[in-house]
């Protein structure tokens, strides 16, 4: 008889990672909330304060999203006026996009969901770091 053990839920990393970040997520909502924005959204946004200004393509490095995920979101954050989308001269197919004013005033609402969510886990500041680290080297493996 074969074994499938392999095949029992228990037994997989994708899982735990999987609910793990539905939980985070679930748990960033009201949060994000408050500000007006999804996860996804934020995101973006803690890509476009530090930065100010890049193309569609460095920021879905950065965030391991592909265009046609952020095309829709940054029009709907351009709505909002949060950002601004500009197509290159040079290269229509290159989209820069810069952070507006009101983008920026809004990171001093945002400044406090990182220590707020701290809170909602139930994980030392080092279990947080060795977790980071790990799920880290998973991404640099693409």
């Amino acid at each position: 008889m074969e074994d499938f053990d392999c095949l029992k839920l228990e037994n997989q990393l994708c899982f735990p990672l999987y609910a793990a970040s539905r939980e985070i997520l679930r748990k960033y909502t009201p949060l994000l909330k408050k500000i007006g924005l999804t996860y996804t959204q934020y995101i973006v946004m803690m890509v476009m304060w530090e930065h100010k200004s890049l193309n569609v393509g460095e920021l879905g490095k950065k965030l391991y999203l592909d265009t046609g995920t952020l095309s829709p979101l940054l029009k709907s954050m351009e709505e909002k006026q949060l950002l601004t989308r500009t197509r290159q001269k040079g290269d229509e197919r290159v989209v820069t996009i810069e952070i507006t004013q009101k983008g920026m005033d809004l990171q001093k609402e945002a400044v406090f969901v990182p220590a707020q969510m701290g809170n909602c886990l139930n994980i030392s500041q080092e279990e947080a770091k060795t977790l980071y680290n790990i799920l880290y080297k998973l991404l640099s493996q693409n």
